[in-house]
């Protein structure tokens, strides 16, 4: 009888331990999740940044070579 107690209570024991890795485990997984969605989020911005300015600097080059093909077609024209 002695021996099916200490088992018993053995056996809760590890349950016990179990049920708290799961949780750390959990815990860390959730954590990295909001980090991954967080360095996402920003990669997002910084991408949506990044195409803002390489588009303006395209028109400003479209707009550039445009003024100066009026510029100098005008003179030879004369």
């Amino acid at each position: 009888m002695k021996t099916s107690r200490f088992n018993s209570s053995r056996h809760s024991h590890q349950s016990g331990s179990a049920v708290l890795i799961f949780i750390t485990l959990l815990a860390i997984m959730l954590m990295l999740i909001t980090a991954n969605s967080s360095a996402l989020l920003h990669l997002h911005r910084e991408l949506k940044l990044l195409d803002r300015r390489q588009v303006e600097r395209l028109n400003a080059l479209q707009t550039n070579a445009t003024t100066t093909a009026i510029s100098t077609a005008q003179p030879g024209s004369k």
